[in-house]
């Protein structure tokens, strides 16, 4: 029996320089305590693979409110399905339209249906897929095309990510995880996507304490358990905190825009 538990730190010394980092990025399974690690681990020219690159304003920043923008100075290219720059409101955004127009930060943009679909076939270890999205557009540009019964499709590629960070509720020793709710998301399926998955949980129980029918991700798909602490930024408290943060940020905003749409009367 292989016990997978480990330290953030050792968990992410394993991670080299250029590699292609896939992460879950949506609420409550967001990894946000690998994020951090990553961050202190100076690791750089990744590429960082996912689902939701949104921006946090900066005064949640404050709070503590995190995102894929925190390890920005570290990536070379960013691919995602989802994209918020918030551009006034979140400084990165305007260091992201910097580099790119600068040529030091690639940016692919991609559904997020072709997102999990790549994935899906790198975990599958085939050769990609043909799909009719953005046929007739910028994004069927380099690719090959192929007419099959009618229909226009152009070629994508798998994606197997070097690394993936990912989030659940609990874990056993064997790698085995439970998630809760909406924290499932893209998490398993960048789990077996991945070359090297590190897998952050709240808690972490014995072989065989875990109920079966709770599984989602079978062990033999996690490489390193990290347990998060409990007085960590990102523990389940604390994380709750700063979702409802982030809820009122955004009721604040909405009102400020309410006014200003009606000459400043509610």
């Amino acid at each position: 029996m292989r016990d997978k538990v480990s330290t953030a730190a050792d968990a992410v010394a394993e991670i080299k320089d250029g590699a292609l980092v896939a992460l879950n990025v949506w609420g409550p399974g967001t990894p946000l305590y690998l994020l951090h690690a990553l961050l202190e681990s100076g690791v750089k020219d990744l590429t960082v693979c996912t689902n939701n690159y949104v921006l946090r304003a900066d005064v949640l920043r404050k709070e503590g409110v995190a995102d894929p923008g925190i390890i920005l100075s570290q990536t070379k290219k960013i691919m995602a399905s989802f994209s918020g720059l918030n551009a006034g409101e979140a400084s990165a955004a305007d260091e992201i339209i910097k580099r790119i127009e600068e040529g030091t930060l690639e940016f692919e943009s991609m559904s997020h249906g072709i997102f999990i679909e790549r994935l899906q076939t790198g975990a599958m270890h085939l050769g990609g897929i043909y799909t009719p999205i953005g046929v007739g557009t910028v994004v069927e540009q380099g690719k090959e095309k192929r007419v099959i019964n009618g229909v226009e499709y152009i070629f994508v590629e798998p994606i197997v990510p070097d690394v993936g960070l990912i989030s659940a509720a609990k874990a056993d020793k064997l790698g085995n995880l439970v998630y809760h709710g909406t924290a499932r998301a893209a998490n398993p399926i960048i789990a077996m996507a991945s070359r090297y998955t590190i897998a952050e949980v709240f808690e972490i129980v014995e072989p065989g304490e875990l109920d079966p029918d709770s599984i989602v991700t079978p062990g033999i798909f996690v490489d390193r358990i990290v347990r998060i602490p409990d007085d960590s930024p990102t523990s389940k408290n604390r994380r709750i905190r700063q979702i409802l943060l982030t809820i009122r940020y955004r009721q604040q905003r909405e009102l400020v825009k309410a006014k200003a749409a009606q000459g400043g009367k509610v």
